[in-house]
């Protein structure tokens, strides 16, 4: 690779990072935030916590990738038009792959990176997050850890305890199970505790009231009493799997044995189908980018930012590309849609990138932009030129 392409690249790949990993950080955080209370309700360490934050960072970089390198493409080629460096490679006799050729590689790599990472490390990660959420919340004991409080422990469930001391024993006990619509139950016990396996509430000296739908209530006092848990740990222990949780292959072949894969069929068939086309995007976006800014321009042509107009295209295409995925799930006729948008995009940039065309807004509607410009920055151009007057 010649000096001025190394030159090109290394800049692209500057604005590329400076523009990923501050979002990358925004999004991060607030998918971090949101879940928290793996520490506040289940008792976790924070190393527990920073290895979960750790699990869904690298789950966001394929979706955040692609407009980093719209940003990065279109804000260094304008960078370098601004300062006549356009100008002098074209007054130099350089061809235009001077500029596209490397943009181009480091687009590909990105891609196949983007690839690589939706396929089959981000399955991965989103399992080992899930598996570590289910495994923190297995144990009810955990759950109702904070005495004199209401803790929900699922849907018609719920427990609370006066005090909790060691060797696993809890004091005043209160729950209440309205899980069966049937009737409703009340439990009160003065002591209890859960035992080794999680799979049963001892509750001894106590009783029960039984409220029917009738409103006819029933109360039976016992000197011990065995709470069931064990379907409850059970399912509190596994992890769900979605679509967007599992791998390559299970989507390429999913098990319709399984009444939870057949009753979704349509979110695994659009899954995959998301991330055979997604990947593209990278691509398309640089080559977008590409047509906006790789040739030099005068400066005192008005047009809008070629940043704003990249990302406004890319955006389009991103929901676009998204909007057809979502109509897979419903049927199976709309794929070809799926791969039209990325291809059809990202092939007719390519064809004007080898004419060596610019892809230009229209005369009316940049004139448009430029009046609604001229009349928002009027009043300021105003309130200066008076400040300058009277001084």
């Amino acid at each position: 690779m010649k000096l001025l392409e190394l030159y090109i690249l290394r800049r692209v790949g500057q604005m590329f990072l400076t523009a990923l990993l501050p979002v990358l950080a925004i999004i991060w955080t607030t998918q971090v935030l949101a879940r928290i209370n793996l520490v506040t309700d289940s008792g976790q360490s924070v190393g527990s916590f920073m290895k979960l934050a750790t699990l869904i960072l690298p789950t966001l970089v394929p979706a955040v990738l692609p407009f980093a390198v719209v940003i990065g493409i279109t804000q260094t080629l304008t960078a370098m038009n601004n300062d006549s460096e356009l100008a002098v490679i074209d007054a130099a006799g350089a061809p235009r792959s001077i500029i596209n050729r490397p943009l181009v590689i480091f687009a590909i790599v990105l891609s196949v990176f983007s690839f690589l990472m939706a396929n089959f490390a981000e399955p991965k990660l989103r399992v080992g997050a899930r598996q570590m959420i289910a495994a923190a919340y297995a144990d009810l004991l955990s759950t109702v850890i904070e005495e004199k409080n209401f803790r929900k422990i699922e849907d018609g469930l719920y427990v609370q305890i006066s005090e909790r001391l060691s060797g696993r024993i809890l004091r005043g006990l209160f729950v209440a199970d309205s899980r069966d619509p049937a009737y409703s139950l009340i439990y009160y016990a003065r002591e209890g505790a859960v035992d080794t396996n999680g799979t049963a509430l001892i509750m001894k000296d106590g009783e029960v009231h039984r409220k029917s739908l009738t409103g006819e209530v029933s109360v039976v006092r016992f000197d011990s009493y065995s709470f069931d848990l064990s379907d409850l740990s059970q399912t509190r222990g596994q992890a769900r799997l979605n679509a967007i949780d599992r791998d390559l292959s299970f989507l390429l072949n999913p098990d319709i044995s399984d009444p939870e894969v057949a009753r979704k069929i349509g979110d695994y068939r659009s899954e995959l189908h998301r991330r055979m086309s997604n990947w593209m995007l990278p691509l398309v976006f640089a080559l977008i980018s590409l047509v906006l800014c790789g040739n030099a321009r005068s400066h005192r042509e008005a047009r809008v930012h070629p940043m704003a107009t990249a990302l406004t295209l890319s955006l389009a295409i991103y929901w676009i590309s998204n909007y057809t995925v979502k109509l897979v799930e419903g049927s199976a006729n709309f794929v070809p849609l799926v791969y039209a948008v990325p291809i059809a995009t990202g092939g007719y940039a390519a064809y004007l990138l080898y004419r060596g065309k610019s892809l230009r807004m229209p005369r009316w509607l940049n004139a448009v932009f430029t009046r609604l410009w001229s009349i928002a920055t009027a009043p300021f151009l105003n309130r200066r030129s008076s400040t300058k007057g009277s001084a």
